[in-house]
């Protein structure tokens, strides 16, 4: 009897320590899943967050949630099946395609293109393999940075062998496998490839051969003639309000970005790789393979990047595999580790939105550590204040918050800002959310431009001149500057100055300089002219403002070289949009 109550007692026990252990478990699920719904509800609130997120753990889903509208027009809103544009994500699905062709011996990837397609231009196509397009290392020019790209291009249709002539007979920016460049130009030659040697289209082999077998009914290639259920509309964000994305044509971005599909498809996507499903390991292998450095900490495979993330606000990193895409109203990225195979796949249907930001949080939540919230925007709050009480509240209001730990300020959004309330007619306010600007970003050219602009509207014109000229005094080539001061009278013969810097002095700036993790400057000399070309970025001549500071005249950037006590360039650095950022030199 004894033993039998002993017996009974442990068992007892047993089951009060399960139930205590399934509690315990189901509390720690709990929490997580409420911190990233705290999480993402805040950049909802704060207008910087909205579609659709799944997030897994050890291969198993573990949330997934809409957030804001699918549609705004109907209040529509987001959902884990709601269909959003991909935009880059979409070079993984071209790179499967490509290897599975050359697991079966049709495509050899170090085998020149003119292989495959002997009407390509031979003189590139001859040094160009199919591996140099894969891991954008081609040399090709990305058409996507060709200057009128948006306005001539993107709003037409084109067959693939139309569209190749737009780039086909240009030069190529460097030796094919010298660096990497980012090109969408490689991922739409390699759709050409594919349909070329499988001879079907590139969307029918995207069907047969991976969302048909991986029973993804919810992905594809992207038609705008198309009624598609459950499809997200694409917003962009304007200050504090959206509006409807511009019209792009998808048989532009092709094999480079013309996918849509959900966060439970991705999902299937995502497990199927762990799989032999779609490629054997050996394939596998090369298709995560970490074929060229991409930046500090990041190398670029076969549509994805590899890299070493940082884990929320932490120290501690790890090594993931996953790309962004962006497209007109949407951006999006995917991230896995296969540590623990865990992923986190963001789609945002209002562009723009901190993806990597929130993906590197939320993975702090998985893993138990810190991570910082996302903060208001000082910008759209004195827009609400503009447009609600006038010109002498913006000021009062902004002391009130500029250094308040939960808001922050950003050049470019405050500009917007400025703009939005000046042709809507409310000068006075525009004037004082630009005076704003200039105290916060005082080593920028373009907030004094704008300040100057505003200032001669109002008939201010002697402060309007003393801004115009810090404005050309921190960018040689406001040319815009310029041409007002002359219409204001001013005297501008001091401002058309040229330097010249011996070429032994510009041949010591030749090299490439870090500027971030996956951010290199690299700086090249053609005859005298020096020229910068960024990370993922076209080549851009610079021209001297003194012997070693440097600016671009596209946009609004300038480069300073600096040299250690013996004389040696080890850094530069860029200031662009009110911030500086400096580099070491890449030995």
């Amino acid at each position: 009897m004894t033993l039998s109550l002993n017996h009974q007692f442990i068992k007892s026990k047993i089951l009060v320590l399960f139930v205590l252990l399934f509690i315990s478990q189901l509390s720690v699920a709990q929490t997580k899943e409420a911190q990233i719904d705290k999480l993402i509800n805040t950049y909802v609130d704060y207008n910087t967050f909205n579609g659709s997120v799944l997030i897994a753990e050890n291969g198993k889903v573990i949330y997934k949630k809409g957030f804001g509208m699918a549609n705004m027009e109907w209040d529509i809103p987001n959902a884990p099946n709601t269909k959003h544009r991909l935009g880059s994500i979409s070079k993984q699905f071209t790179g499967l395609l490509v290897l599975q062709l050359a697991a079966e011996g049709k495509i050899d990837l170090q085998a020149p293109i003119t292989t495959y397609l002997p009407d390509y231009n031979k003189e590139n196509g001859d040094r160009i393999t199919t591996h140099h397009l894969l891991t954008h290392t081609s040399g090709i020019p990305n058409y996507t940075s060709f200057p009128g790209f948006v306005r001539n291009d993107s709003r037409d249709p084109y067959t693939p062998t139309e569209f190749l002539k737009r780039f086909s007979d240009m030069d190529l920016e460097f030796t094919p496998g010298e660096k990497f460049s980012y090109s969408n130009s490689g991922y739409f030659l390699l759709g050409a490839l594919i349909e070329k040697v499988s001879g079907k289209t590139y969307e029918q082999m995207l069907q047969e051969r991976i969302f048909t077998p991986l029973g993804m009914n919810d992905s594809g290639y992207d038609h705008h003639k198309t009624i598609l259920k459950n499809r997200a509309t694409g917003y962009e964000k304007e200050a504090n309000a959206f509006v409807n994305s511009g019209y792009l044509d998808m048989s532009i971005p092709y094999a480079a970005g013309s996918l849509y599909s959900t966060v439970e498809d991705l999902y299937k996507w995502d497990q199927a790789l762990y799989t032999n499903k779609l490629l054997t390991k050996e394939y596998r292998d090369l298709f995560f393979g970490k074929h060229i450095e991409a930046g500090r900490r990041s190398h670029y495979g076969y549509g994805w990047r590899m890299g070493n993330d940082r884990i929320g606000n932490t120290e501690e990193r790890i090594e993931t595999i996953s790309h962004g895409g962006g497209i007109n109203g949407f951006n999006t990225n995917i991230s896995r580790a296969l540590s623990d195979k865990s992923l986190i796949v963001l789609l945002n249907n209002t562009g723009r939105a901190p993806l990597r930001e929130i993906t590197s949080s939320i993975r702090a939540i998985l893993y138990d550590k810190a991570y910082d919230f996302p903060k208001k925007s000082i910008a759209n709050e004195l827009l609400d204040v503009a447009l609600n009480n006038g010109k002498e509240a913006i000021t009062k209001h902004y002391t009130t918050i500029k250094d308040v730990k939960d808001h922050y300020i950003d050049e470019g959004e405050m500009n917007q800002v400025g703009y939005q309330l000046f042709q809507s007619g409310k000068l006075d306010e525009a004037v004082a959310i630009f005076k704003i600007n200039v105290e916060a970003y005082p080593k920028s050219s373009n907030v004094y431009d704008s300040y100057a602009e505003g200032l001669m509207s109002q008939g201010k014109n002697e402060l309007a001149i003393t801004n115009y000229r810090k404005s050309i005094e921190l960018n040689p080539n406001n040319q815009n500057g310029i041409s007002m001061l002359k219409k204001l009278g001013a005297d501008v013969s001091d401002l058309e100055k040229e330097i010249n810097v011996p070429d032994a002095i510009l041949q010591s700036y030749v090299g490439k300089y870090e500027l971030a993790p996956s951010f290199i400057i690299e700086i090249t000399k053609d005859g005298k002219q020096l020229k910068a070309q960024a990370t993922g970025q076209p080549i851009f001549d610079i021209f001297p403002k003194t012997e070693n500071v440097f600016y671009l005249k596209v946009v609004e950037a300038q480069l300073t070289f600096n040299k250690n006590d013996k004389g040696e360039v080890e850094s530069a650095t860029l200031k662009q949009g009110g911030r500086e950022t400096t580099g070491k030199r890449l030995k």
